[in-house]
């Protein structure tokens, strides 16, 4: 059995490497070929090209780099279609991957897009797409699988790896041993994003926060996993000029272990927001786009969300204080982080009702995609 993966970032590379130990469990003989990251590389897929060159965000950054897309997904569709996997599957990346997937699909070939694209939020018209594109979605929130059963679209909901990967019980005071911080300081553990374009734009933002914070209280202590090695000059001189290199521990990824030494979580917006909920963790999020992306989004009314933040989706109440574009000020990211730190009884109704995502979520997500992916091969 064939199988054609398509990853990109850091997140889809997870993923991609998750599905491929839990098809390879059932069928040892699979091979995997594609568009691949360290991890799925690691579990034995075949790389044709490195995930990182799908890692654009925004309206207006990825057509500085559409070219070479563009004949990357050409070169893709024509190798498959000459020498057709038993099943193709795009992880995530979806405004590269679903108009592979139509091709391929067209072709005969089946397809399956993992990870719902946020079609349910914006840009909707997508729909007509996904369904022309995929024979099944595979869905990583439940509220998901409902939306696409009204468009008439397949979706399953597998649940979210991180939630089955999240330990039942995170300690704050053997991850700080872990990492030889202090167990008896404050602690706030920063994410500034994992692309370099996220990290450029709210990299200062967070550092000049810290100031502020360091400012109110000199003996609070940061902690920073750096996502890849590349953003760590870029990290290391957003902090120097914030003059607040001193308070920082700069980590090589480990951000589990970051978010689970700390009091209070301050990152940026998206998957880490869930991690941090699922180590039931009070968190800050901040979310901006390049400018001229910001505007199409408003003057299009591109965007049906009134929250951002991915646990604020999936609770009744909105527990992560959220700011974004422009009200994402350091002032107000150390603001509400300083009001996290000082009250004992919000952070312990915060964590309170973060404990139950994970039962809601971890549903053993790799072997639940693994029967869809299969059932389509056959």
């Amino acid at each position: 059995m064939k199988i054609g993966l398509v990853a990109g970032e850091a997140s889809g590379d997870l993923l991609g490497a998750g599905l491929i130990q839990a098809i390879r469990s059932r069928v040892p003989d699979a091979s995997f070929e594609g568009v691949a990251g360290p991890e799925m590389i690691a579990a034995g897929c075949e790389a044709w090209e490195e995930a990182e060159v799908l890692s654009v965000m925004g309206l207006v950054e990825p057509l500085k780099v559409l070219p070479k897309l563009l004949k990357l997904r050409r070169a893709l569709s024509k190798r498959w279609i000459d020498s057709p996997p038993d099943v193709f599957v795009g992880i995530d990346s979806p405004d590269f991957n679903l108009g592979l997937e139509a091709k391929l699909k067209a072709n005969g070939i089946p397809t399956a897009h993992y990870v719902s694209p946020s079609v349910w939020a914006w840009r909707q018209g997508r729909i007509k797409k996904i369904r022309k594109a995929a024979d099944c979605v595979l869905c990583i929130l439940p509220f998901e699988k409902s939306f696409y059963e009204e468009h008439d679209v397949r979706a399953e909901f597998v649940g979210h790896p991180k939630a089955d990967q999240a330990p039942e019980h995170a300690s704050t005071a053997d991850a700080r041993r872990k990492l030889g911080m202090d167990t008896d300081t404050k602690v706030v553990a920063v994410l500034p994003g994992s692309r370099g374009s996220e990290v450029s734009r709210l990299g200062p933002v967070f550092a000049r926060a810290a100031r502020l914070l360091v400012d109110r209280q000199p003996t609070l202590n940061f902690v920073t996993p750096v996502a890849t090695p590349k953003l760590r000059p870029m990290i290391e001189v957003e902090l120097e000029e914030a003059g607040v290199g001193a308070s920082f521990k700069l980590l090589d990824g480990q951000s589990e272990d970051a978010m689970a030494a700390a009091d209070v979580v301050l990152l940026a917006s998206g998957t880490a927001a869930l991690e941090s909920a699922l180590l039931c963790k009070p968190t800050v999020a901040a979310y901006q786009i390049a400018a001229m992306s910001m505007a199409i989004v408003r003057a299009f009314k591109l965007s049906k969300l009134e929250k951002y933040t991915l646990p604020n989706l999936l609770t009744e109440t909105a527990f992560v204080p959220e700011f974004i574009q422009e009200d994402a000020t350091p002032e107000a990211l150390a603001n509400a982080v300083e009001e996290l730190l000082a009250s004992p009884e919000q952070a312990a109704a915060i964590r309170e009702r973060f404990a139950t995502l994970r039962s809601e979520l971890a549903l053993d997500a790799d072997q639940r995609a693994a029967d869809v992916v299969l059932g389509l091969a056959k």
